[in-house]
């Protein structure tokens, strides 16, 4: 078994920007497409963001015990980190890395336990993560509305992290992040 990073955050709160300046780093890092039954945003593909799959697929594919973890995050809306991507990454010889919500992180932890490294980001407040979804511009109001009610809920999970990294300063955060994973890696 290899090792694996998880990112867990608010919607909003700079996980993947961390996890995109990480994985720029040659740190020998290999990012996890997670798989949803949610529609692509923006310029999403399937297999590049996120592998998306329709409900009734996602369904299938839990029976047939093809997750490592899964969360119906929202009603009808599933996420999960398929056993085939990470077998994938681990043959290459690379670390995973993960961005999932909350639970997924805290899911993930269980299963990997000292083999894995658990990382909340943490925006400074709930005010600052509506700011940050309604500047992105890629949701309806309603749905930032959804996200940040969800957002004080999940901020509520940090504890059970092995790390949590409040993302005020990003230059700052992305610097925090790239030495925990460096020192969880042993590449002083």
């Amino acid at each position: 078994m290899g090792k694996v990073i998880i990112f867990s955050a608010p919607s909003g709160a700079g996980k993947s920007t961390i996890i995109n300046y990480l994985l720029g780093r040659h740190l020998g890092l290999e990012f996890s497409i997670s798989a949803t039954c949610r529609a692509p945003r923006g310029e999403e593909q399937n297999g590049k963001e996120y592998y998306f799959f329709t409900q009734t697929e996602f369904e299938s594919r839990i029976a047939a015990g093809d997750f490592l973890e899964y969360e119906e995050v929202y009603p009808g809306c599933y996420y999960g980190t398929l056993k085939s991507e990470v077998e994938r990454i681990w043959n290459r010889g690379n670390a995973v890395i993960f961005d999932v919500d909350v639970v997924g992180g805290v899911n993930l932890k269980k299963k990997f336990g000292p083999e894995a490294l658990s990382v909340f980001i943490q925006p400074v407040s709930v005010a600052v993560l509506e700011q940050r979804l309604i500047g992105r511009g890629t949701d309806a109001l309603d749905k930032i509305a959804q996200r940040v009610a969800k957002a004080e809920y999940e901020m509520g999970f940090a504890p059970q992290f092995d790390t949590v990294i409040v993302n005020d300063c990003l230059e700052e955060a992305l610097s925090e992040a790239e030495e925990k994973v460096k020192n969880f890696l042993g590449q002083q």
